[in-house]
């Protein structure tokens, strides 16, 4: 199952948003333009489907439906995200639609599934308007009640994120109280908890990529101290025959980031959600990480990258489709979003022969920012 169009309403920076979703797709524009709050719809989903989460968790673990709602939201104050997924011959339409009570409780106000145009589910049912309470939790959370559009929630919940935060992975207690946690806080706990053949092949594999990406670099693996802690082990060359070893905590921020994302891509099992992942990278592992991203895409089937970035670097990848850039482009009515394959100025420069990165700096910069040297000036 993929996604292949997101629909929101409301939601966060955007008042209303359309967008075609193909298996790679890059997103480029200004700081607080969106680009995180666009990826946070999917991971919206996923919370909602996942287990041990639901509607209600979701919604207050983003403050409320005052702070999810759009600052621009006129007319209309209610929240929709709506998504259209393939799987094999099926279409599937998934919808929800939610506001707050008077008491400001998340209260679903529509909720639908359709697949292959058969209407599976739309509620407010019956049921519902006999007993409101209902509908504060949505069915796809509902085993007992979402049977016939299971493999929906069965995919929301492979969504995964991941904006490592090196010091997060290199502080003593990392691991306490923190659980799938996209920043980092248990990611060496992941790595010990994942079973030893895959934990091993998986190694093997970023070892080899490391290598190329990483000098000096000839061995990685997992260890644990007295305590029972794990770390993360990494042998360099060194003047000495046998090499020297480090651990994470003298790891650098770009090698603890590049292990990251290799980590998440090796067992990504659906959408991968990748937040700036050249921050802290060499420009020249920048430059090849999209043709990374096409081959585990075209690899692995079930997975779709959507990747926020802010380098240009990324767009020298002559194989990155404009169907593949949605820029964001912030106004006082909501951020507005845009494939480039539907701006007819960006397909005309490239036809004239302007490098994709050069445009996409050029539409996404903000305005004015040759005055930023001089603003703490006057």
């Amino acid at each position: 199952m993929r996604f292949r169009k997101i629909v929101l309403q409301n939601w966060k920076n955007f008042t209303r948003a359309e967008v075609e979703i193909p298996d790679r797709l890059f997103l480029v524009g200004p700081n607080a333009s969106g680009k995180s709050n666009f990826l946070d719809a999917f991971r919206f989903l996923r919370d909602i489907a996942a287990p041990g989460g639901g509607f209600q968790p979701a919604v207050m673990q983003r403050g409320g439906i005052s702070a999810i709602r759009c600052l621009a939201a006129r007319r209309n104050p209610d929240v929709s995200v709506e998504v259209e997924l393939s799987s094999n011959s099926d279409h599937w339409v998934y919808s929800i639609t939610f506001g707050q009570d008077n008491q400001r409780k998340p209260l679903l106000k529509r909720e639908l599934v359709i697949r292959n145009s058969e209407k599976l589910l739309e509620r407010p049912n019956d049921e519902d308007r006999s007993d409101p309470a209902r509908m504060t939790q949505t069915y796809l959370e509902q085993v007992n009640v979402n049977k016939a559009f299971r493999e929906i929630a069965t995919f929301f919940e492979s969504v995964r994120y991941l904006h490592l935060v090196p010091q997060l992975v290199r502080e003593p207690e990392r691991s306490v109280r923190r659980a799938n946690d996209p920043f980092g806080g248990d990611f060496l706990e992941r790595l010990a908890t994942t079973p030893e053949k895959v934990r091993s092949a998986r190694l093997r594999r970023l070892r080899n990529a490391l290598k190329v990406a990483v000098p000096q670099l000839e061995e990685i693996e997992l260890v644990r101290d007295a305590r029972g802690t794990p770390h993360l082990r990494g042998k360099y060359q060194h003047w000495r025959a046998q090499g020297a070893w480090q651990t994470e905590d003298q790891f650098s921020d770009g090698t603890l980031r590049l292990i990251g994302l290799l980590w998440a891509i090796t067992e990504a099992n659906g959408p991968l959600l990748l937040e700036e992942p050249e921050l802290s990278l060499h420009p020249e592992v920048v430059r090849v990480l999209p043709q990374l991203f096409a081959r585990v895409v075209n690899r692995q089937g079930r997975v779709q990258l959507f990747v926020s970035t802010h380098s240009d670097k990324m767009f020298d990848d002559e194989g990155i489709g404009l169907h593949e850039v949605l820029l964001l482009t912030p106004t006082p009515e909501g951020t507005q979003l845009s494939l480039a394959t539907s701006r007819e100025e960006i397909k005309s420069l490239v036809d004239n022969g302007i490098p994709l990165a050069e445009i996409v700096t050029a539409k996404t910069r903000p305005e004015h920012v040759e005055q930023l040297p001089v603003c703490l000036d006057s």
